[in-house]
């Protein structure tokens, strides 16, 4: 407010005051007024300024945030864009993915399809396997049992022509091995039979074969060296009367026995070409199986070295020790059939032959449905 705005009352000075007051206290108003007004001036053109600025300043900030704003606008433009060719290539991508799914599956139903019907074709030849190894299963029975059957003939026929103990238990104990791998059980007491007859072949075997025939190749090659009976032996009994009276007359009278008596010198070729015919017939008897003949040319070669060698000589001792050793082991022939075991075996192979045929018409008449 101005010095002039004042009231008059203000201006008027009071009586009675002296006139150096008014003098000193009227210079300060106007210079106080003057700083008032300079002040709120400055204060205003301050706030102008302020304002100013801060226009200014929110001017340029949403300049700023415009060009910014632009830019990002301009950018999110070009990402969208860009999406959209990326969203259309990934659509197209999606359809040709689609279109090969669809082709993909396509397949896998052709291949599903194919699949189940090579497993049928599979199913198939497994069954078709399956019968050939039920054929081939009852083709290799088949041979096993012709292959049995064959032995035990073999041995039947092998004991009976050649009196062949030994060769036809081994016939039947093939045979009995072969049955063995048969896979039908029903064979089993079949097989038991063949046992049972083979036994009886074993216990009625005698000793080695082998080991008697060189036993009577020895008894040959030994008969030559063996000595004979000394022309002069006296007889038995020769302390009683008759022997004095026959010792008394023997430089006039000699009387002589064809049977036991010792022959002369001529005579001994003979001797020994018996015992040896005898021993060759025992040899031939046992290479034919034939041990009843070979016994009785044994028992004919022993009467001949005691009637005609010299029974005190250790070598015909130990040559009729040998004759006794081959007797011993010569068994006596029992009593044998055989044939039983091969019987059975025909017939429950022929019960055999229509057993598969029903079999396998049975489960045929099943696999119909």
């Amino acid at each position: 407010m101005s010095q002039d705005e004042l009231p008059p009352e203000r201006n008027a000075a009071p009586t009675g005051v002296p006139s150096e007051t008014p003098r000193t206290s009227q210079p300060p108003a106007p210079a106080r007024s003057n700083g008032g007004a300079l002040a709120l001036s400055l204060l205003l053109a301050l706030m102008a300024i302020v304002g100013v600025g801060y226009i200014a300043w929110r001017q340029w900030q949403l300049t700023h945030i415009g060009s910014a704003a632009l830019r990002t606008t301009v950018s999110l433009q070009d990402r969208v864009t860009t999406l959209e060719h990326t969203l259309s290539g990934a659509t197209g991508q999606n359809n040709q993915l689609m279109q090969r799914l669809n082709d993909v599956d396509q397949v896998n139903r052709s291949l599903r399809e194919a699949l189940l019907s090579q497993d049928q074709r599979v199913r198939d030849l497994e069954e078709a396997v399956g019968h050939l190894s039920e054929k081939t299963l009852s083709s290799q029975d088949a041979m096993r049992l012709d292959e049995t059957e064959a032995l035990l003939r073999m041995g039947a026929e092998r004991n009976t022509l050649f009196h062949d103990t030994q060769g036809a238990a081994q016939a039947y104990a093939l045979a009995s091995q072969t049955l063995a791998a048969v896979s039908d059980s029903a064979f089993n007491d079949v097989r038991q039979s063949i046992d049972a007859e083979h036994e009886a072949l074993v216990k009625s075997q005698s000793g080695d074969r082998q080991q008697m025939l060189d036993s009577v190749m020895q008894l040959r090659n030994d008969l030559p060296g063996l000595p004979l009976k000394p022309l002069d032996q006296p007889s038995s009994g020769n302390n009683g009367l008759w022997a004095r009276i026959r010792h008394a007359l023997s430089s006039v009278i000699q009387i002589q026995r064809d049977n036991g008596t010792p022959i002369d010198i001529g005579d001994a070729r003979i001797a020994r070409e018996m015992v040896a015919l005898d021993l060759a017939q025992a040899q031939a008897a046992l290479i034919a199986w034939d041990d009843d003949a070979c016994a009785s040319a044994l028992k004919r070669a022993d009467a001949g070295l005691a009637a005609q060698f010299d029974p005190s000589s250790p070598t015909v001792q130990q040559a009729r020790d040998r004759i006794a050793t081959l007797s011993g082991q010569l068994k006596p022939a029992m009593p044998m059939k055989l044939g039983a075991a091969l019987s059975e075996l025909r017939n429950l192979r022929a019960v055999h032959v229509l057993k598969p045929k029903t079999d396998t018409a049975t489960p045929a008449a099943g696999t119909k449905p």
